[in-house]
């Protein structure tokens, strides 16, 4: 029979194997080993070495900069509402300040930001409906990502040139709006869209976005506060863009244009984004704790073999 050590031995190796495939696939932080050094403050600290993003080099040395800022209380497959919860927490510990908004804004990752805008002609019984002729979208930073002229499923009635810029013209490059919806929410998918009364964009596509991953600049009190109009007023992107950026959009007599919509939608967002995602942060319902996203959970419980099903064990280790 086996002694109480050797089974002690196989559970303390299934263990460290467990971990070790958790670590490789992103799920849990790195194991922190015995006897790593800890932080110099003072004259000595000058001979030390420096460690960044898990590199160490003498000091003095150029250290690589590591690829992605992600926070130790995060895994880097984080939802985007699990980011935003952590902003929060980061902007109260920060009460603010420069440096705390500077490491939120990190964190929220930009990439995962993206804005649309769409633009409609009219269809059926004297086109009165609504479809999608040209969509744009844009990244965080406003530059285009998507933009394409989109054939409609009906022929099309009113080309609406005064409002949406479309011509007969365009519809010559257009393409099929199925080939069309499926590229845009391709696009669309895992990110925080934003958009000015963006459901009239959702309509368009024929598609519902997740609630907590959409920014609408027009329900945004704190847009109209800043611009000094009512709070619970319906305020156009025209005006608002106006009122914070000094800027004039969709003037003159040939349409809209959508990249410069969503440009400036984006550029709205970005003027309130801290405020915003802490609001935000703070309106969402409570989660249950979850070992990836909740840094207080003690994910060693989680190494148990009742936690782990047979064939995943057979197969990862």
């Amino acid at each position: 029979p086996e002694g109480p050590s050797k089974k002690k031995s196989r559970k303390h190796q299934r263990f460290m194997e467990r971990r070790a495939l958790l670590e490789q696939k992103g799920l849990l932080s790195p194991h922190r080993r015995l006897g790593s050094q800890a932080p110099v403050v003072g004259p000595e600290a000058g001979s030390t070495l420096t460690k960044t993003g898990g590199t160490t080099a003498p000091c003095g040395r150029k250290v690589p900069k590591p690829k992605q800022v992600v926070s130790p209380s995060l895994s880097p497959s984080a939802s985007p509402d699990s980011i935003a919860r952590h902003h929060s927490v980061l902007l109260s510990q920060g009460n603010g300040s420069s440096k705390g908004v500077q490491m939120s804004s990190l964190l929220l990752r930009p990439r995962k930001y993206v804005a649309i805008d769409c633009e409609m002609v009219g269809t059926g019984p004297q086109g009165r409906l609504s479809e999608l002729a040209r969509c744009s979208v844009v990244n965080y930073e406003g530059d285009v990502i998507y933009d394409k002229y989109i054939l409609p499923e009906l022929p099309i009635v009113d080309y609406r040139t005064r409002w949406s810029g479309i011509t007969k013209q365009h519809m010559k490059s257009a393409i099929p709006f199925k080939a069309a919806q499926a590229e845009i929410l391709k696009i669309l998918k895992d990110k925080i869209v934003v958009g000015h009364a963006i459901h009239n964009d959702f309509q368009a596509l024929k598609y519902f976005h997740p609630k907590d991953r959409t920014r609408d600049t027009s329900r945004i009190p704190v847009l109209n506060q800043r611009a000094g109009l009512p709070i619970r007023a319906s305020v156009s992107l025209k005006s608002l863009a106006r009122h914070l950026l000094q800027k004039k959009i969709q003037v003159g007599c040939k349409g809209h244009s959508s990249v410069e919509d969503a440009q400036t939608a984006m550029e709205l967002y970005r003027l309130v984004e801290v405020q915003w995602e802490t609001e935000l942060a703070h309106s969402l319902p409570p989660r249950p704790p979850s070992p990836v996203t909740d840094p207080t959970t003690d994910s060693s419980q989680y190494m148990d073999d009742r936690y782990w099903p047979t064939d995943l064990m057979s197969s990862s280790l």
